[in-house]
C-alpha cells in the first residue's frame, strides 16, 4: 500500500488526505501541488514487482506493501526534482525510447532512455540519477591521496617535513552495485523484446555541485557519465526471480521476511537507523533504536 501519512516539520504525523485538505499546523511547509505530487509518487499499481523494489531488502518491500507508514515530504524533494529531470529529457527524446515499462513473468522495469543517445551509433541504455557529491565521488571511485605542496613545516614536531594536502583522484573501487543491478535488469528486459543494448550508462546530476563541500570532495562538475559493466543474463535472471519469488511468498503467507541483507541496510545499519521509511514497523530497526537509548 502507498504511504498514508506525512511527517510534518514539527515531527508530528498527519494523514495525507487531511494534510492536503487543510494544513493542520496552520501554515504549509510546501506548496499544495508539491505535496500532491509527493503523495502521488508513492502510488504505483503494477502487476509485477519493479526492479527497484527488488533491489531493496525484501523485508522493506514487504512492509511498504502491507503496513501504514509515514513519509517526510522534505526528504522526498530531491526524488521529485529527479522526476522533473526525467520529464525534461522525455520531452526531448522523440527519436529515442523513453519512460517505457517492460514486463516479464517475475518483474518489471521502466527505462529512462534507450537509443543512440551519445550520437556514436551504439544502442545505449541510459539512466538519469540526481545525487549528492558524496554519492558521486563513491560512484566515480575517487580516493583521497596526499599531495606535496612544495612547502615544509617551519616549527613544531614536524619541522622540516614536507607539507601535503588531500586531493581526490580516480583509481578507487567504484560503488555502483545497485545501479549495475538496475541497468542490467532493464537491459535483460529490453533485449528480450528485441532491443539490442551495446552500452549502459548512468548520467549523474550532482545537486550540490559548485558548493565548497563538493569541491573538497573532488567533484568539480555538475554532471558525469558513468559506464556500467554488463552482468551475465543468468545471474540477473536468478537474482531477480529469486527476490520476486520471496516477496510474493511473503505477501501470500503474510509472514514478514527475514532481516534485510547487510548491504541493503548500508554501512553500520545507517538505512535502518535513519532512512528506511518503514523502520517503525521493523523489529530489527526498533531493536537498534532501543540499544541507542540504552547507551544514551
Amino acid at each position: 500500500m502507498p504511504a498514508t501519512k506525512f511527517i510534518c516539520p514539527s515531527g508530528s504525523e498527519v494523514p495525507i488526505r487531511k494534510c492536503l485538505a487543510s494544513c493542520p499546523e496552520g501554515t504549509r511547509c510546501l506548496l499544495h501541488p508539491t505535496l500532491s505530487a509527493i503523495a502521488a509518487s508513492t502510488r504505483r499499481k503494477l502487476r509485477q514487482p519493479s526492479v527497484t523494489e527488488l533491489i531493496i531488502g525484501t523485508r522493506e518491500a514487504f512492509l511498504k506493501k502491507t503496513t501504514d507508514y509515514a513519509i517526510d515530504p522534505q526528504a522526498r524533494l530531491f526524488a521529485l526534482s529527479g522526476s522533473a529531470v526525467h520529464a525534461a529529457h522525455a520531452g526531448q527524446a522523440e527519436a529515442f525510447l523513453s519512460e517505457a515499462r517492460f514486463y516479464n513473468d517475475a518483474f518489471c522495469g521502466q527505462i529512462d532512455l534507450y537509443g543512440d543517445v551519445l550520437g556514436d551509433g551504439i544502442p545505449t541504455l541510459a539512466d538519469l540519477k540526481t545525487v549528492g557529491s558524496y554519492k558521486a565521488l563513491k560512484a566515480l571511485g575517487l580516493e583521497a591521496v596526499d599531495v606535496a605542496t612544495g612547502d615544509t613545516y617551519k616549527s613544531g614536531e614536524r619541522k622540516g617535513q614536507p607539507k601535503t594536502r588531500k586531493e581526490w583522484v580516480p583509481g578507487g573501487r567504484r560503488d555502483v552495485r545497485d545501479w549495475a543491478l538496475q541497468l542490467n535488469a532493464y537491459r535483460y528486459l529490453l533485449e528480450r523484446e528485441g532491443f539490442p543494448v551495446g552500452r549502459m550508462v548512468v548520467q549523474l546530476l550532482v545537486r550540490d555541485a559548485g558548493l565548497e563541500v563538493a569541491s573538497r570532495r573532488g567533484i568539480d562538475r555538475g554532471g558525469y557519465l558513468i559506464e556500467i559493466n554488463r552482468v551475465s543474463d543468468r545471474w540477473i535472471e536468478r537474482y531477480f526471480k529469486l527476490k520476486s519469488r520471496r516477496l510474493f511468498e511473503a505477501l501470500w503467507t503474510g509472514r514478514i521476511p527475514g532481516t534485510c541483507r547487510s548491504n541493503e541496510r548500508w554501512q553500520e545499519d545507517r538505512k535502518c537507523r535513519d532512512f528506511c521509511e518503514v523502520r517503525g514497523a521493523c523489529d530489527y530497526a526498533q531493536s537498534l533504536k532501543a540499544k541507542e537509548k540504552e547507551v544514551a
